[in-house]
């Protein structure tokens, strides 16, 4: 090409503006179909049921894509000390690790992906991303309080060709608005529970003329269920939007997340066995801030074409001090120093710019209808690595150098992406829905490592196509048929080609993870009785990335970083949700107060490695046929939820099935940093009194039956070793709402 990416995003930026105004001419497309109208913000008490994303929502396309979308419902959830295991029990299919219940991190997987920080899912807030770094380290490091978070929208694999890098899908969280019908409105919630937790939440919200706007603040602080586990969470975000006609809007946004965390370190087998609640670590510290401004510009041309523009800078860091040792080996004062010994200090700077224009354009070609959406997308990041200084030899939160950091590198990546989806409507029960997506990234790595002869320098630059479709077929007004298959990658990240020492290697021909997600699904509801979605799916990951053995010339051995081979993971995802006294009483009327309904989200999930082999102990190991780690094959959630009137109530059972924590499948190490995580059941229960109209108290039991458990082993951050999940907690709420 000779046009450069950037000229290209600003040719097509123009053709879609001017394509959008040519929309204003007359029309013969039905205008009843699609109307913009200001939100309204309504207080239920009806127990919110799962649900999934209509075909065409705002300026997105979801027919025939698995989606899910779950609102943040406080009468049945844990919202103060942000409870993934309840928010998304609803969601089938989601792998959660439970490293503290602090509520600082969403650690998610989908499909046999990596959970660890939601990684593999491409994370958003109001549509527009919140992962770190998202081509070169997308862990999400910001966590909004779920208090401000209205609903949750997923979309799996397919979301690629809409939004980009992910196996995993798309998590959009939508935060809450003001109130549309009046000026001024105010929630606050007071929360005190075990081990020292307090959390206060407060927002405004409104709408006064043209101006709306919503803002929070939540504080929360706790001593940890374990030992050396404390913790210190500050989230604010303020969003006005401006109205200046009824076509059209600008708004303006900012978030701002960080926390303290104390950091109580991992356990053996033994250890775990012997006490969970116990740490051997007290020097162990790490604290993420993530800061998001955003600008949102929408405008509708006619009342089936409109465009969105969203521009949104994320900067920020993420700090670590460490005594990094496996969990035998004990923190203890040298006795040659006469001191602990020095911690490691590592240290991450983010800054990423993006800008993601959409057209939505609604259309009809004789007796079929369609629905384009397309769009363009320009993201640039700067991100700064500082890694292995030998710190302090102080307890505290210190952050000082006694000696040069080991690692000092400069991360840059620009891309540019256009992409489009079209609905064609065939017939009043049939649709397809092809997609496209180009993307390009140039990568460039510059810095030095300590112990490397020569300072490090990588630049890689690659472009490709992705394609997909969708189909759907409503059997009836409130069943479907839906069925996808679209593919997928994931770029190839910073610490795959930063050598560990000087005899590394970096395959020149590295290449991205790339496959294709395909689903297969029946969802839909009998009257207000029964609602479901089932659907079976084949994830194929090809080209993950490992490091094997090799010999040079002279017989010497040293570490290669490559494509190691595949993974294929297929399964059945299914969700039912039953009414029981809808049944009883088919005539009982809408939004009723009076609710009985039992829910279940279960999946099975078989993740296995293809043609692959990794490097163990210095010698190249087959894996072929080895379970993906991290990767239970059964995970089931089941809920009865029941309101009367003001009150309400919900009783939550949680199954996991066991996994491996390595792709060796190690049974068993010593250290516990690698071996099987066994299954696990948990209880939790919440409950919900609203009174004299304003005020509501709410209080629940996590882990019911106090179940000693893990979800996760480690050999990294924030171990080594066994993690281990919260024992028997509970919370109370205080809460008004004028």
């Amino acid at each position: 090409m000779n046009i450069s990416g950037k000229k290209i995003c600003c040719v097509m930026i123009v053709a879609l503006s001017q394509s959008a105004v040519a929309q204003r001419l007359p029309s013969t497309v039905d205008t009843t179909r699609s109307r913009t109208l200001d939100s309204i913000i309504v207080s239920s008490a009806r127990l919110n049921a799962a649900s999934f994303m209509p075909s065409v929502e705002g300026m997105h396309i979801y027919a025939g894509k698995k989606t899910n979308t779950v609102m943040m419902d406080p009468s049945t959830v844990n919202l103060a000390q942000n409870s993934a295991r309840m928010a998304f029990a609803q969601i089938p299919g989601l792998t959660l690790w439970e490293m503290d219940g602090a509520g600082t991190q969403l650690n998610m997987g989908s499909r046999g992906t990596d959970t660890h920080r939601s990684i593999e899912l491409n994370v958003r807030q109001n549509g527009y991303n919140v992962n770190s770094d998202m081509f070169g380290y997308p862990e999400a490091h910001y966590t909004p309080p779920l208090q401000a978070v209205q609903r949750v929208e997923l979309v799996r694999g397919s979301a690629a060709l809409q939004f980009g890098s992910q196996f995993g899908g798309m998590l959009n969280l939508v935060m809450k608005e003001g109130d549309s019908t009046r000026p001024f409105s105010l929630q606050s919630e007071q929360t005190a529970g075990s081990n020292g937790l307090f959390n206060s939440f407060n927002s405004v919200g409104g709408k006064k003329g043209k101006i709306s706007y919503y803002a929070y603040y939540d504080q929360r602080s706790g001593n940890g269920w374990r030992r050396n586990a404390a913790y210190q969470y500050h989230a604010y975000h303020i969003n006005i939007r401006y109205d200046f006609n009824q076509n059209g809007s600008i708004g303006v946004q900012f978030s701002r997340m960080d926390y303290r965390q104390q950091i109580a370190g991992g356990l053996t087998d033994v250890q775990f066995k012997a006490d969970p609640r116990q740490s051997l670590r007290s020097r162990n510290f790490f604290s993420p801030d993530i800061n998001l401004p955003a600008l949102l510009f929408n405008y509708r041309f006619s009342p089936h074409t409109k465009l969105e523009i969203i521009s949104h800078y994320l900067f920020g860091q993420r700090n670590s001090v460490q005594f990094l040792n496996t969990p035998d080996i004990p923190d203890t004062v040298n006795t040659a120093l006469r001191t602990y010994n020095p911690r490691q200090v590592d240290r991450d700077y983010y800054n990423g710019f993006t800008t993601e224009a959409r057209l939505l354009h609604e259309y009809r070609i004789g007796a079929a209808s369609g629905t384009l959406s397309a769009g363009l997308r320009y993201f640039t990041q700067l991100t700064r690595r500082r890694q292995k200084g030998v710190g302090t030899a102080a307890s505290d939160y210190d952050l000082g150098l006694t000696k040069p950091y080991g690692i000092d590198l400069r991360f840059n990546t620009d891309n540019w992406a256009a992409f489009a989806e079209n609905v064609f409507q065939l017939t009043e029960r049939f649709s397809i829905t092809p997609g496209a997506r180009f993307e390009e990234i140039r990568t460039s790595l510059q810095g030095v490592i300590s112990n490397a002869t020569v300072p490090v320098s990588y630049r890689g630059n690659r472009h490709f196509p992705l394609f997909g479709t969708g189909l759907q077929y409503t059997v009836s007004k409130s069943a479907e048929l839906y069925g996808n298959l679209s593919q997928a990658y994931r770029p190839y990240l910073y610490a795959n080609v930063t050598p560990a020492d000087r005899i590394d290697q970096i395959d020149p021909d590295l290449k991205d993870s790339k496959g294709y997600d395909a689903d297969l699904g029946f969802r839909g509801s009998i009257k207000d009785i029964l609602k479901f979605d089932v659907n079976g799916y084949y994830l194929f990951y090809g080209n993950k990335i490992g490091q094997l053995t090799l010999h040079n010339q002279t017989g010497a051995s040293y570490l290669y970083t490559t494509n190691i081979g595949d993974a294929a993971i297929k399964g059945v995802e299914a969700y039912v949700s039953f009414s029981f006294l809808r049944l009883l009483s088919p005539g009982l009327a809408q939004g009723t107060p009076y609710q009985l309904r039992l829910f279940n989200s279960f999946s099975y999930t078989h993740a296995r490695y293809q043609r692959a082999a990794i490097n163990k102990s210095g010698m190249n190991v087959p894996i072929t046929g080895n379970q993906v780690e991290g990767v239970p094959a059964i995970i089931n959630r089941t809920g009865l939820l029941w309101q009367q009137g003001a009150l309400s109530a919900a009783l939550d059972f949680t199954w996991v099935g066991k996994s491996f924590s390595d792709a060796n499948n190690t049974v068993f190490n010593p250290t516990g940093a690698t071996g099987i995580v066994p299954s696990y059941h948990l209880w939790d229960l919440n409950a919900r009194w609203r009174f004299l109209s304003y005020y509501s108290l709410t209080g629940g039991i996590n882990n019911l039956l106090n179940t000693h458990y893990f979800t996760r082993r480690i050999n990294m951050y924030p171990g080594p070793g066994i993690l281990p999940g919260d024992g028997r907690t509970f919370y109370v709420s205080v809460g008004v709402g004028l």
